[in-house]
């Protein structure tokens, strides 16, 4: 419900906007040719009608042409001949609104009435005039103006969202690079070489993929689920090498949700502080699992804090919310309770992202 106000707002605007245009620019002719606007009849309510017809189609028609040349297809062009070609464009599509919205109702409307009116050619070449000056001024004073503070507006919550990724990287890489986690890492890798060289390699190679993951997150905005887990499972390779039995975790993701996406990093930073703020023992095992449940992915543990204490920033969770609200109107879900401690991440469907800031 949300997602379909997001989407039609600006439409219904558009609505009010012609309305209310609508009223006051038929009114104040009606007072400039009557010397009153205290006229209504329904000859004046089928006019009211043509004209708000003309003008709600004027600025769809505007929305669309100033998409075309700010961001779509139009938007290469450079130089005076793109704001030739626009103004040309915006004046070809106000003729032939004029014609069919306002030309073709008029002809049948006589037609119908059976009436020898005849529209005079002055007062169609003058309604086509008009028409172009009323499409060129909202246009230019209007449509145009917003399309581009809406695109500064998206530059600008791109650039933010860059920044929240590249702090999550950096969150992501000082707790990889922290001395204990590479000691532990070498330590366990150091064991493995006499013991098992071929399981060395793996460790090896998904300590790396760990790096490398967290490295070529930086310029992603989102990432599909199945890539997710390609970094949470390297991840949870190496914790089960250095834990054991004492860390557990079970993965029950679909394939139909793999396609589904989520910032970057953000299951790998919650597998991370479930480790980091609880203790696992061969008895009483740290249990992580990882679901999904109504188009949400689920990381759960349960609730077991570590005996010294481990201070909490919640810089994570901060950041992970903080990357979700640049995309949707729903929020990361935290709850806890005597027993566990869980953490829902939306999964998006970018078609419908990308239908929803349009």
């Amino acid at each position: 419900m949300c997602k379909m106000r997001v989407k039609y707002k600006p439409f219904l605007k558009q609505v009010a906007t012609a309305a209310l245009t609508t009223v006051l620019l038929y009114y104040a002719l009606v007072f400039v040719h009557q010397g009153t606007i205290w006229l209504f009849n329904t000859g004046i309510l089928v006019e009211l009608v043509i004209a708000f017809f003309f003008l709600l189609a004027i600025f769809v028609s505007n929305s669309f042409i100033s998409k075309a040349y700010t961001s779509g297809y139009f938007s290469r062009l450079s130089g005076s001949w793109k704001a030739v070609l626009e103004g040309i464009t915006v004046v070809i599509s106000s003729v032939i609104l004029c014609f069919v919205l306002y030309y073709v109702p008029y002809r049948v409307i006589y037609y119908l009435a059976d009436t020898e009116v005849e529209l005079l050619p002055e007062r169609v070449r003058l309604a086509y005039v008009i028409s172009s000056v009323a499409s060129l001024f909202f246009y230019y004073f209007v449509e145009r103006q917003r399309n581009i503070k809406q695109l500064q507006a998206e530059h600008l919550r791109a650039e933010q969202l860059q920044k929240e990724n590249f702090r999550a990287q950096l969150e992501s890489l000082k707790n990889q690079v922290n001395p204990h986690f590479l000691f532990n890492s070498l330590n366990v890798l150091n064991s493995l070489i006499y013991v098992d060289p071929d399981k060395a390699a793996t460790f090896l190679s998904q300590l790396a993929e760990v790096y490398r993951a967290l490295l070529d997150s930086g310029d992603k905005q989102l990432v599909p689920l199945e890539e997710e887990l390609h970094l949470a499972n390297a991840y949870i390779y190496l914790m089960q090498t250095r834990f054991g039995d004492n860390v557990q975790f079970q993965v029950d993701v679909p394939p139909a949700c793999l396609h589904l996406q989520l910032p970057p990093t953000s299951l790998q930073m919650l597998l991370e502080n479930a480790i980091k703020h609880n203790g696992s023992t061969a008895n009483k095992p740290l249990q992580i699992r990882i679901y999904t449940s109504e188009d949400k992915l689920v990381v759960e543990n349960n609730l077991q804090p570590r005996l010294e204490g481990v201070t909490s920033t919640k810089v994570g969770l901060q950041n992970i919310s903080s990357r979700y609200n640049y995309f949707t109107h729903e929020k990361v879900e935290v709850a806890q309770n005597e027993q566990t401690f869980t953490v829902a991440l939306p999964l998006l469907d970018v078609t419908r992202y990308e239908s929803s800031y349009s």
